[in-house]
């Protein structure tokens, strides 16, 4: 049974001359599980919008959308607020209430719900997600994970038929997006949900996924199984979208002389079993990554720091300690609350520790007057950055305050650097996740500085421009930028950084290399690493593809 049908829609921004979406048609059948993927600003977010009545965004539209073969938007209100259920990208978003339990029942209240019916719902749901213990706390003291399932929690009480989410995971530490998924699939597979996922990270998304869409300039380019657009996009060589690819099948399509598209391996377990019928080989092909560390030039050092918030609140930081030197290229893990973003914030001198000490060029960093235009911080969360109506502004603006020389060719050059020019008479906030993420990036680096402390980078950012911002930021590294970067993105991490620390409860637990701390983990670890476990362990797929030099050609 088709829950929604898209026929020939078409939508376009106020005062926009391109369409965000273009002649699109679509069916979604009743209870599959779709994907859908495609570049920062292919118009993925907008079309998921549109099939929520309360959230359709204000421009010209054309065209029709159907749910249950009636116009969506003659639904009445509370069937729409009950049967289709939006999840989106940044948890806070969606949290309205001062504490757990009332957001839980918020929805249940304004419909009228009966006291014995709501009580039934949450002793249910909340026993299903294990969150008993966190019905009297402030949604301001959870991690990223446990706001994200109190999202998910709340509007799955409304028993809705389709869900609908907008990057769920691109804010969760490894464990706390396995624990999303497993959910999500449980509840297509044992409710029979009808889910819509928007999504970056792909890389066990296509094993639950019924059909993958790929979607670029508005359009819905491709359409199939996982294993058929996998091998489709492998055959006709499709360069805009393989890198969308996960890993595991990457390397066997890479590896395998004769690819057989039934045997394409979407998950760690079939991909151990295919290697295992590979060629032994004698030699192991091992790297060290080359690095560019300065060891007599400290340019941070963090000395057994403690903070916390508020008066009587839980430390956020205990007994940090941590040292960065000039020409690091440093990417900080862990889990969701374990004090990563706090940690970056004490760094730069955004707030001050209770205990500790912290020196930034040598100084005091909270007391540095000198690094204006010296450090740049990107937060995690690129919109607070923006207080101007374009990105053109916004870098004037900076050229301004900073009072920079040759602003005018600086900011052309950025521009042309993150391939935003298109972008420089937008509103930041009519822009996608990753569009905003690499425009306040530009605006911060106009200045040249010598340290960027970045948080999750990688956020919005779908794999070709991960990729583009990953050469980017290499480069200037290259030229002495000293990079110090919060990252829930272990493949990233794991490919690009040169040194790594692990935050456990507001404490460094483990530094090293890369492949010190990343091999061997369950969860902090790549797909690559999974499944090549044993004799050959590596952490990329550039790593496994040398691992078997014959008789695989690539």
């Amino acid at each position: 049974m088709e829950i929604f049908s898209v026929n020939k829609l078409s939508f376009r921004f106020p005062v926009m001359d391109d369409w965000v979406i273009q002649d699109l048609s679509l069916t979604i059948n009743e209870g599959e599980f779709v994907v859908l993927c495609g570049p920062s600003g292919c118009g993925k977010t907008t079309l998921l919008r549109l099939l929520k009545k309360e959230l359709v965004p204000v421009g010209e539209r054309h065209g029709d959308i159907k749910y249950t073969g009636k116009p969506l938007a003659s639904l009445d209100e509370r069937t729409s607020i009950e049967e289709i259920a939006f999840v989106f990208q940044d948890p806070d978003n969606q949290i309205v209430m001062d504490d757990v339990m009332q957001e839980i029942v918020f929805g249940m209240e304004n419909l009228g719900y009966s006291t014995i019916d709501m009580r039934k719902r949450v002793a249910e749901m909340v026993h299903f997600f294990g969150m008993e213990d966190l019905l009297q706390a402030k949604p301001s003291e959870l991690s990223g994970g446990q706001k994200q399932m109190l999202n998910l929690l709340s509007v799955l009480l409304l028993k809705p038929r389709v869900l609908l989410l907008d990057e769920p995971t691109s804010q969760l530490d490894p464990v706390a997006a396995k624990d999303l998924l497993i959910m999500l699939q449980r509840l297509n597979e044992e409710m029979g949900m009808t889910i819509i996922l928007v999504e970056h990270r792909l890389e066990e998304l296509f094993s639950v996924a019924d059909r993958v869409l790929f979607m670029n300039d508005g359009r819905i380019m491709h359409s199939g199984s996982s294993r058929e657009i996998i091998y489709s996009l492998f055959e006709k060589r499709d360069e805009q979208f393989l890198p969308y690819i996960p890993s595991l099948s990457q390397l066997y399509l890479k590896a395998d002389v004769q690819p057989n598209q039934h045997q394409i391996p979407l998950t760690v377990k079939e991909c151990r079993q295919w290697l295992a019928t590979l060629p032994k080989v004698d030699t192991q092909v091992h790297k060290e990554k080359v690095t560019s560390r300065n060891h007599e030039d400290i340019i941070l050092t963090l000395q057994n720091v403690y903070f916390r918030y508020e008066k009587n609140g839980a430390p956020i930081l205990k007994n940090l300690s941590l040292t960065i030197k000039r020409g690091d290229y440093f990417a900080l893990v862990g889990g969701n609350g374990s004090g990563k973003t706090t940690a970056l914030k004490v760094a730069t001198g955004i707030v001050k520790p209770q205990r500790g000490s912290v020196q930034l060029f040598g100084k005091e960093a909270s007391k540095l007057k000198e690094k204006l235009g010296k450090i740049a911080y990107l937060p995690q969360n690129p919109r607070a950055f923006f207080v101007h109506d374009t990105i053109e502004k916004e870098m004037l603006e900076t050229i301004q305050r900073l009072r920079l020389q040759d602003g005018e060719a600086k900011i052309e050059a950025m521009l042309e650097l993150f391939q935003i020019a298109h972008l420089r008479d937008r509103h930041p906030h009519d822009c996608s996740g990753g569009e905003m993420q690499k425009a306040a990036l530009a605006c911060m680096l106009l200045s040249n500085p010598d340290i960027l402390f970045i948080d999750e980078p990688t956020k919005g950012l779908d794999p070709i421009s991960k990729s583009q911002f990953a050469k980017l930021i290499q480069d200037l590294h290259e030229k002495g930028l000293t990079i110090i970067m919060v990252t829930h993105d272990i493949e990233f991490a794991a490919k690009y950084a040169e040194q790594c620390a692990m935050m456990f409860d507001g404490d460094v637990t483990v530094e090293g290399t890369p492949a010190e701390l990343f091999k061997g983990n369950y969860f902090y670890t790549t797909a690559i690493n999974k499944a090549t476990r044993g004799e050959r362990e590596v952490l990329t797929l550039e790593e496994a593809v040398e691992q078997w030099p014959a008789p695989i050609t690539i």
